[in-house]
């Protein structure tokens, strides 16, 4: 069946760095696009980075965009986020998933074509 575990969430100060990374099994990672997505108290689950599974496009939220970078091994079958200059609003609960659809033509990024959920892990970013 299809896991997703993620890790390297922590405590970091304001500016400070993380890179999270998430390893899969259970199915054919280098046939699916990858994504994360963050969820703060209170906050809709919201996506912040996608990548392709070919040519490996990537896709940022606003929030993140020039702070975040996401990538993927696929002979490790693992894809990671990393994170730069944190801000105290990053501070949520990271997950990644999976595209519910192998070999898309276009990297989708929209929330509700994503699957199968890793079981998270927080990240806390304090001021």
């Amino acid at each position: 069946q299809v896991q997703l575990v993620e890790s390297g969430g922590g405590l970091v100060q304001a500016g400070g760095s993380l890179r999270l990374s998430c390893a899969a099994s259970g199915f054919a990672f280098g046939d699916y696009a990858m994504g994360w997505f963050r969820q703060a108290p209170g906050k809709e689950r919201e996506l912040v980075a996608a990548i392709s599974w070919i040519h490996y496009n990537t896709y940022y939220s606003d929030s993140v965009k020039g702070r975040f970078t996401i990538s993927r091994d696929n002979a490790e079958k693992t894809v990671s986020l990393q994170m730069n200059s944190l801000k105290p609003e990053d501070t949520a609960v990271y997950s990644c998933a999976v595209d519910s659809r192998p070999l898309r033509r276009i990297l989708t990024t929209s929330t509700t074509e994503f699957d199968y959920w890793g079981q998270g892990t927080q990240v806390t970013v304090s001021s």
